[in-house]
């Protein structure tokens, strides 16, 4: 009997999968949802391993450094936390952030990205930071940041891991937690809610993801936003076809939206 046949053919490929240093550390409901797809559309068992494990690195591997220095960088922190110098705090934070490739293209307008944008808001008490990557260390660019609660998730427990103690060492208010969106989004009331460059890798897995994501968010505001350019460095059209791509996403609601363009990322500040 082949491996594709078997009752337990599921089980036995996440644990294959997860037997991989690269994948091992990825929420098992994200590598069982992938999993099971590739099951039902695979020949043969090679096959299933190799297409669940180029799925995986399309929505989350082709994003991380592989040199993550967690014990480093947490000891970092606590020396400029200790210098009580905010600029110290941010170059630390600014440093660690350019080890994941979506935070990584945000540095050089940071300040300007997080004070455009929220700008109109009201005084942000609450955030909810989905699939956040190291996204949670640029606090200190949030106006109101020290009195905020922080929420984040995403789907490398280690890095969840760094995150919570991160915060700690920070002041932060909140926690992160190893969650997978596609199947269980957070639903707790929030006034901000941020969906960086998300949406493009939850619909790699699911061509639904993105509209089923921002109907489920509960948050008064929702800061959602497309790379303008891929990993690789091509732009050809991507503007125009994310933006047409977020309003059929958004149709038939009545939520105010801000378009905002910086060069590396295409933004919408919608109030739901």
């Amino acid at each position: 009997m082949s491996k594709l046949n078997e009752p337990d053919a599921l089980e036995l490929l996440v644990s294959e999968v997860q037997g991989s240093v690269k994948y091992r550390d990825i929420s098992p409901d994200l590598v069982r949802n992938i999993a099971s797809q590739e099951l039902t559309k695979r020949r043969t068992w090679k096959e299933a391993v190799k297409g669940t494990k180029n799925k995986l690195h399309q929505v989350s591997g082709a994003y991380l450094d592989p040199r993550e220095h967690y014990e480093i960088w947490l000891q970092e922190l606590r020396d400029a936390q200790r210098s009580g110098e905010m600029e110290t705090i941010r170059q630390v934070c600014r440093h660690i952030m350019s080890h994941h490739a979506s935070t990584r293209e945000r540095l050089p307008m940071l300040e300007q990205f997080y004070s455009t944008l929220l700008a109109e808001l009201p005084p942000v008490q609450s955030v909810l930071d989905l699939a956040c990557g190291l996204n949670p260390l640029a606090y200190t660019y949030f106006p109101n940041g020290e009195k905020s609660i922080y929420y984040a998730c995403d789907i490398y427990r280690p890095m969840i891991e760094f995150l919570n103690a991160a915060m700690e060492i920070l002041g932060i208010k909140g926690q992160a937690e190893v969650r997978d969106i596609l199947q269980s989004c957070p639903t707790q009331e929030v006034e901000l809610a941020l969906v960086l460059k998300t949406i493009p890798c939850l619909e790699q897995i699911d061509k639904w993801a993105g509209e089923r994501l921002l109907r489920t968010i509960n948050a008064r505001y929702m800061i959602v936003s497309f790379p303008a350019h891929s990993l690789g460095g091509r732009n050809k059209g991507m503007l125009a076809n994310y933006e047409a791509h977020f309003y059929r996403l958004v149709e038939g609601e009545t939520w105010e939206i801000r378009k905002v363009e910086f060069e590396s990322e295409l933004v919408f500040v919608v109030k739901k």
